[in-house]
């Protein structure tokens, strides 16, 4: 597994995520509406080695997970069912079926 999936988030920039994410992530009834809500925000989905990352869609990188954010991808898929996943030619990284 990569050790390091993103950079490390400054604790500023970890609470602007928690405080603008987490409401879209907790109130998702599926992945296609949270894509949605994402989109607007400037963010997508995306996976890797297993987890699910927050990546900024101006930068295109991945700046946090899930789980740093206090919303893992066990929590969500529990809640709202396996992400419908495509994955890339590195087979290690995959995207929503349901984003662009």
């Amino acid at each position: 597994m990569t050790p390091h999936l993103h950079r490390p988030l400054d604790s500023e920039t970890a609470t602007m995520l928690r405080i603008v994410l987490r409401p879209i992530i907790d109130g998702a009834t599926h992945w296609s509406g949270l894509t949605g809500d994402l989109d607007r925000k400037g963010y997508r989905l995306g996976f890797r080695d297993g987890r699910m990352l927050i990546v900024d869609d101006y930068s295109g990188e991945a700046i946090s997970t899930g789980s740093a954010i206090g919303a893992p991808l066990s929590a969500l898929s529990q809640r709202i069912g396996r992400p419908p996943l495509r994955m890339s030619g590195d087979g290690r990284s995959a995207v929503l079926r349901c984003q662009a």
